[in-house]
């Protein structure tokens, strides 16, 4: 199997952008083991990039570095390009979720105006020959700690604020060789794998029509302050 594909620079997975090459240089990932760049890169998009809200799915690396925050798909998407910039082989894979999982995190008005399955991507990383979901990226430790005993029972699982997992007594995000997961129990629907998030944002998006961006646009200062009190134990 080819790798060329899963190494790719495209217009979201923006490696060569200069912020994205002085965070690899600085943290010297190019020199590191493949297992220890995987892990250190995961570890950190998991907890120095916040879970939050942006403007969009569909935007490039750089701009959710610039941000500090993210959710699945964004987060995914400087996962992808960080690993691409050290010669990691990467691809996307997509999925229907059910927006149960984000209520709590999602509230009020722009709960209501959310889909009811929402588009959901994870990376899923090549090692060892193997490929590997890292979607345990998404919450950082910080925002775990404070959510996960508000965590609703549902089918025979816990699901809310952003975490849809089948037992929440033994979440473990810390990647040590194989997948994580952490939304993947409100899965409705697979939609493949794509060998970049380009590709599949084009054909699967979450704030296609232009009202439902400019409502996430006037609503996600308020749901990303609502995250980070909640991160920080004041809600």
């Amino acid at each position: 199997m080819t790798m060329t594909s899963y190494l790719e620079a495209t217009a979201l997975v923006d490696y060569n952008h200069p912020s994205i090459q002085k965070l690899i240089i600085e943290r010297s990932w190019k020199e590191a083991k493949e297992y220890d760049k995987i892990r250190d890169i995961y570890d950190y998009v998991r907890n120095q990039i916040k879970f939050g809200y942006n403007r969009g799915d569909d935007i490039p690396a750089s701009e959710v570095l610039a941000d500090g925050y993210g959710q699945c798909n964004t987060k995914s998407i400087l996962l992808m390009a960080l690993l691409r910039g050290v010669g990691i082989p990467c691809r996307i894979h997509g999925f229907y979720i059910d927006k149960k999982m984000q209520k709590g995190a999602l509230t009020g008005i722009i709960y209501t105006f959310a889909p009811r399955n929402i588009v959901h991507a994870w990376t899923e990383v090549h090692f060892q020959g193997k490929w590997m979901a890292l979607e345990g990226v998404i919450i950082d430790d910080m925002y775990l700690h404070q959510v996960k005993d508000r965590l609703c029972s549902y089918n025979d699982g816990h699901i809310g604020y952003g975490i849809a997992v089948k037992d929440v007594k033994n979440i473990n995000l810390c990647w040590r060789g194989d997948s994580t997961y952490i939304q993947n129990f409100s899965i409705t629907e697979d939609l493949g794998y794509y060998d970049n998030p380009d590709e599949f944002f084009a054909a699967y998006n979450n704030t296609k029509s232009w009202f439902k961006k400019a409502m996430l646009n006037l609503l996600r200062k308020r749901v990303n302050r609502r995250t980070d009190a909640l991160r920080e134990g004041k809600l």
